[in-house]
């Protein structure tokens, strides 16, 4: 982009361009990566709380006089309102920049959580359930943004690992969470514990994070000289941006779904993520059935038993240096531009640890099995997770370079349609297949998945050619 600026610059001295000083690679390693562990806790604060309802679920069925099933809706609203918030919120990081996106949702996700917190009745905690989902959804759309534009490519490996692991370690936060907290106050206090985390969150992001996108630093640049010289020729790119944001909001919306209905590859890739992260959230209602209903445990020991997945995702992200040397020997192979297919090594792995682990979790479910033997076996399934999420957007981003930030809006789109879908059946599910056979039916559907990465290491590039919107 700067050497693109000069050349331009050369023919039109107003043309503001990228110093040194304003570019955020510049900016001291300390300082990148504090950046980066903000935005990541908040990314993780925001999914925590999806899944921090799972808990409050008979507390708010009392409260408000209505069946559980109605109050599983606090999970499923909310991760609506994640999955259609990018669609919105990518546009508008493009023209006000990273962190203006991030103080107006995260201020409006800690107003409209008080509603939620103090709500008169159902309706009301659900409807601001759906708005705090949507308002924090700039972390699964913008976040990974602010990271590229910290690091270049040969170092952002590990903070982008670090980045993409904390929206799915905050599901599994939650449940501990909210389970100790139910287990000895009102389920209101769920809801207030969180207002605390939000506000300090807010703070962080105010104090630690730059702005780091480079056309709205270069805007920036052009008004203060506007400003100070008082002469109205200097202009940055961004000034002469063709079309309105609303015309780039309404590309953002169709062109997703433009993707997924006529690019098969990326309609199978997107679909068994949303599989797994489908089963993910249908574990809040599956391990109380278990663990509750066949082990006795309270609701504080329920939500401790998440951290076997928990502990799956984080031996995962451990082996994060293992891959970038991966990655190295192929690129080599490959002169420095390694076909996308190689990203999705790592998800071969994922496939087959997260059928095992499911597989395994269902046939531990049986009374007389000791209690850490399901436990132990979320632990594989929590790495797969891991495994299969990493690759998948690695590959869409590279694979669907002209429309990555498409590819990954369609992503999360179909990701949080299945995740609001699966928990609202779960308990009808083990009712009738009872822990054993509905476990394992979710293992024979991650396994029927499983062969796709696979399948599109041999072919995925003869798909590419034939593709109107993949990279060639």
């Amino acid at each position: 982009m700067p050497a693109l600026q000069n050349a331009e610059a050369s023919e039109d001295p107003h043309l503001v361009v990228l110093e040194p000083e304003d570019n955020p690679q510049n900016m001291s390693l300390f300082r990148r990566w504090l950046a980066v562990l903000v935005i990541s806790s908040a990314a993780l604060c925001v999914t925590c709380a999806s899944s921090i309802a799972a808990f409050t679920e008979q507390g708010a069925a009392q409260t408000f006089h209505v069946s559980r099933e109605v109050t599983v809706l606090g999970i499923s609203l909310f991760v609506t309102g994640l999955g259609a918030g990018p669609l919105l919120v990518g546009p508008l990081s493009e023209v006000y920049g990273r962190n203006t996106v991030y103080r107006i949702s995260y201020a409006l996700f800690f107003i409209f959580t008080f509603p939620v917190a103090f709500a008169p009745n159902v309706g009301v905690f659900l409807t601001f359930r759906l708005i705090t989902g949507f308002c924090g959804s700039a972390f699964l759309s913008v976040a990974g943004g602010s990271v590229s534009d910290m690091f270049p490519n040969l170092t952002i490996a590990n903070p982008m690992a670090v980045y993409t692991m904390s929206p799915f370690i905050g599901p599994v936060v939650g449940p501990m969470i909210s389970g100790f907290i139910n287990q000895n106050l009102y389920w209101e206090w769920t809801y207030r514990v969180q207002l605390c985390w939000i506000f300090a969150e807010f703070l962080m992001l105010v104090m630690f994070v730059p702005e780091t996108y480079v056309p709205v630093i270069l805007n920036k640049k052009a008004r203060r000289l506007r400003k100070s010289t008082g002469d109205p020729n200097f202009f940055a790119p961004l000034d002469r941006r063709e079309g309105s944001i609303a015309s780039a909001i309404l590309i953002s919306c169709y062109t997703p779904f433009q993707l997924v209905l006529f690019d098969r590859m990326a309609l199978l890739l997107d679909s068994w993520n949303a599989l797994v992260l489908g089963i993910l959230y249908l574990a809040f209602q599956a391990f109380p059935i278990i663990f509750e209903g066949v082990h006795g445990f309270n609701m504080q020991m329920t939500g401790l038993t998440f951290i076997g997945i928990g502990l799956g995702m984080l031996s995962a992200i451990c082996t994060q240096p293992f891959w970038n040397r991966l990655f190295a020997r192929e690129a080599a192979k490959y002169n420095g531009d390694p076909p996308p297919e190689t990203r999705l090594i790592m998800g071969q792995v994922g496939a087959i640890l997260v059928p095992m682990g499911l597989f395994w979790l269902a046939f531990t479910t049986y009374p007389q099995v000791h209690w850490i033997a399901p436990v132990i076996a979320s632990i594989p399934f929590g790495s797969g997770i891991y495994f299969v999420f990493t690759s998948t957007f690695t590959y869409l981003v590279t694979a669907y370079r002209p429309i990555a930030a498409s590819a990954m809006a369609s992503n999360s789109a179909l990701r949080s349609a299945f995740a609001a879908a699966f928990p609202l059946f779960a308990g009808a599910m083990y009712d009738r297949l009872g822990t054993v056979g509905a476990t394992a039916l979710l293992a024979g559907l991650a396994t029927i998945m499983a062969p796709l990465p696979f399948i599109f290491y041999r072919i995925g590039a003869r798909l590419r050619k034939n593709s109107r919107f993949a990279a060639h």
